[in-house]
C-alpha cells in the first residue's frame, strides 16, 4: 500500500506489512485465520490476508477478546484491534516477514463463519487439481496463489508502462466478430438478431490490427484475450492472454528492438536480473538441423548429427531402408550415459515410439567397448562415423532415429529434452532468449491435401519467390528456454501480392473477398508498410513465477478436458434458450 493511503473498513494496516518499527502502534487488522494454538490458557492465531501472515495472541486478562479467539476456526473472517508489539525475546520467527512482531488483540469481532474447508487453505497442499479447481476461490486464498495472481498483475503493469513511454497506443478490439482462418478451431457465437449467422471469438486481432495501421495509429498494442479451440496442454490454455502489438514503417529489426526492450525491463524490474541484448538469432533452417525443432532450448548441448549418407546404402538393413524411402538417420549424444541400465534404456525407446518414430537404437561407448542390440549390424566405419558426428566420447550413449524426417525430429527433440533433465544438464537461472528467423513461407498439409501458411495469410514474402517448395517468409519467433513465446511477421501491405498468396494458399477470389473483403478493400485507401507481434503473456507469467502448468497463472482455468470445476461450464442450454437462437442440438 501507498504510504499514507486510507485501507477499507476501518484497517490501519495490511497484516502482511507489520514489522519490527511498528512496534508500540495501536493497529485494526481484518483477515482470515490461518492456524489457531491454545498454550496454557493463551491462545495464538494466524491472520492471513494478501500481504502475509501476522501472529495474534488473545490473553485471558482481555476477557472479551480472550473468549472470542477461544471460539475461533480456521478461515473464520476477524477483525482484530489492538496493539503490535515485538515478540518476547526468542519467540521471534525468522521464516516470516512479520516474525518480529504480534498483536496483542483487545478487541477480535467475528465478521463471518466459515465450514471446514475440502483440502487446507496453506502452500503445501496434495489435493487434487479438479477440487482446487472446483473451490477455486479458496484455492487462491492459499499465499502462493495470491503471490503469483500479484506477480501477474506487476509483469502486466511493468509491459505497459514501457509501451505507453514509447508511444504505443492502447486500442480495444472486438469479442465477437467474423470467422476467419487463423490455424486453429474457432469458438462460435449464435446470433440471436441474425439467425443462422454466428459470430467468431477471436483467435487474436490480426485483421483489426493492421486495420489500424491503416487508420493511422502507427503504434499499437493490447493486452487482449483471445480464443482457440484446439488441444490443451501443460503450456497452452483454450482463453489466453496474448501482448499483440503493430508499428508501421517498420520493419523486422525495428520489432526486435521494440520487444527486446521490453523483455530487459520486465526481467530487471520483475527479478532484478540483467539480460544480454541483441537476443541470438538463428534461421529456421539452422534450428531444424541443430535441434529439430522450431522452438529448441539453446542452453545445453547434445545437438542432433545428420547420418543420412553414413548409412545409405548400409549393411543395417533397417537404416538403409529408411533413407531407400527417402528418410533420415539423425542423432546425438547423451554424456555420461552408457551406464544406464538396460531398463532404462528400453524406457528411451518406448519414449520414441510414442512421439511417433518407428524406433530407436541406442549405442554405449564405454573405452574400446560397443554395447547395443545392434553393434554386431554396425561396420567398424559406421561406429567411427557415429562417434565423430555425435561427439561421442568414452560413457557416452548415442541415441538413433530413423524415419521420416518429421518423425525423427519430433522423437529426437523429445528425447533430447528428457535426457538434458534427467543428466542435470539445464542451467539454473538462465535465460536463453532466441529469435528464430527466415522461416518457409508455406508447409504442406497432409491432413487439407495443399499448401497452408507456416504463420498466416497476410505474412509477406522475403523474396519475389513465390514457389512453395522454396519460398521464404518475414516471420520470425520467440523463443525462451524452449517455450515458444510468440511469432510476429512484416506484413503484405500491397493488395496485389495479397491476391496472389490467397491463390497459391487455394483461396478462391469469392472466398476471399467473403473471408477478407473489409481488409483488402482497406488496403486500396493507402495502407503504409507495417510489421507486428504477439506473444502469450501466461506463458511468459508461467516461466517468470516457476510454475509447471499455465493454468496456476490463470485466475479461473479450465480442465484438460475442458471443464470449469467452479461453475460447472460448459452446460446445456434450455429449450427457450436455444428457440431465441433458432438452432437445435444434435
Amino acid at each position: 500500500m501507498a504510504e499514507g493511503e486510507r485501507l477499507a473498513g476501518g484497517r490501519t494496516d495490511m497484516c502482511g506489512a507489520l514489522r519490527a518499527a511498528d512496534a508500540g502502534r495501536e493497529v485494526v487488522l481484518t483477515g482470515w485465520v490461518a492456524r489457531r494454538r491454545d498454550h496454557g490458557g493463551v491462545v495464538f492465531f494466524d491472520l492471513r490476508d494478501r500481504e502475509g501472515v501476522v501472529q495474534v495472541v488473545a490473553h485471558p486478562g482481555e476477557a472479551g477478546a480472550y473468549g472470542a479467539a477461544q471460539g475461533l476456526r480456521g478461515e473464520f473472517v476477524v477483525r482484530v484491534t489492538g496493539p503490535c508489539r515485538v515478540r518476547p525475546e526468542g519467540t521471534a520467527n525468522a521464516n516470516l516477514p512479520t516474525g518480529e512482531v504480534e498483536v496483542a488483540a483487545r478487541r477480535i469481532e467475528v465478521i463471518s463463519e466459515s465450514l471446514t474447508p475440502p483440502f487446507p487453505v496453506e502452500d503445501r497442499v496434495e489435493a487434487d487439481e479438479n477440487l482446487r479447481l472446483k473451490y477455486r476461490y479458496l484455492d487462491l486464498r492459499r499465499p502462493e496463489m495470491t503471490r503469483v495472481l500479484r506477480d501477474r498483475h506487476r509483469i502486466f503493469a511493468i509491459i505497459r508502462r514501457y509501451f505507453d513511454e514509447r508511444g504505443f497506443v492502447d486500442v480495444e478490439t472486438p469479442m465477437l466478430t467474423k470467422s476467419t482462418p487463423e490455424g486453429a478451431r474457432d469458438f462460435l457465437v449464435p446470433s440471436r438478431l441474425q439467425r443462422g449467422k454466428v459470430y467468431a471469438l477471436p483467435q487474436s486481432p490480426q485483421q483489426f490490427k493492421q486495420l489500424l495501421m491503416v487508420a493511422g495509429l502507427d503504434r499499437y498494442y493490447q493486452i487482449v484475450r483471445c480464443f482457440r479451440d484446439e488441444d490443451l496442454r501443460a503450456d497452452r490454455h483454450w482463453e489466453f492472454t496474448q501482448l499483440d502489438l503493430e508499428m508501421s514503417f517498420a520493419s523486422e529489426e525495428d520489432v526486435f528492438e521494440a520487444l527486446e526492450g521490453m523483455f530487459v525491463r520486465v526481467w530487471t524490474e520483475f527479478l532484478g536480473l540483467e539480460v544480454p541484448t541483441p537476443f541470438a538469432r538463428l534461421t529456421y533452417d539452422e534450428v531444424m538441423r541443430r535441434y529439430g525443432s522450431d522452438k529448441p532450448d539453446v542452453r545445453y548441448g547434445m545437438e542432433l548429427a545428420d547420418l543420412t549418407e553414413t548409412f545409405r546404402g548400409s549393411g543395417f538393413r533397417a537404416f538403409a531402408r529408411a533413407v531407400e524411402g527417402g528418410g533420415v538417420v539423425k542423432g546425438f549424444a547423451a554424456p555420461g550415459a552408457a551406464s544406464w541400465s538396460r531398463k532404462e534404456l528400453d524406457g528411451l525407446v518406448q519414449e520414441a515410439t510414442s512421439r511417433g518414430a518407428a524406433g530407436l537404437v541406442w549405442i554405449g561407448f564405454a573405452g574400446t567397448e560397443v554395447h547395443s542390440p545392434v553393434a554386431r549390424f554396425l561396420a567398424d566405419e559406421e561406429l567411427a562415423a557415429i562417434r565423430a558426428a555425435t561427439g561421442a566420447g568414452d560413457g557416452d550413449l548415442a541415441l538413433l532415429v530413423a524415419d521420416r524426417e518429421d518423425r525423427t525430429n519430433v522423437a529426437l527433440d523429445g528425447l533430447r529434452r528428457l535426457m538434458a533433465a534427467r543428466l542435470g544438464l539445464v542451467p539454473e537461472g538462465t535465460w536463453a532468449f532466441l529469435w528464430v528467423t527466415e522461416f518457409p513461407m508455406f508447409e504442406w498439409s497432409d491432413d487439407e491435401g495443399k499448401w497452408v501458411s507456416t504463420h498466416h495469410p497476410f505474412t509477406s514474402p522475403a523474396t519475389e519467390d513465390l514457389a512453395p517448395e522454396t519460398s521464404r517468409a518475414r516471420a520470425y519467433d520467440l523463443v525462451l528456454n524452449g517455450f515458444e513465446l510468440g511469432s510476429g511477421s512484416v506484413r503484405i501491405h500491397r493488395p496485389e501480392l495479397q491476391s496472389s498468396v490467397f491463390d497459391l494458399l487455394g483461396i478462391a477470389r469469392p472466398d476471399a473477398e467473403e473471408k477478407f473483403g473489409h481488409l483488402l478493400e482497406a488496403f486500396r485507401y493507402g495502407v503504409p508498410p507495417h510489421a507486428g507481434f504477439a506473444f502469450g503473456l501466461d506463458r511468459v507469467v508461467m516461466l517468470l513465477t516457476g510454475r509447471d502448468n499455465i493454468r496456476d497463472v490463470i485466475a479461473f482455468p479450465k480442465t484438460a478436458s475442458g471443464i470449469e470445476p467452479l461453475t460447472g461450464a460448459p452446460s446445456v442450454p434450455s429449450q427457450e434458450q436455444l428457440d431465441l437462437l433458432g438452432i437445435r442440438l444434435r
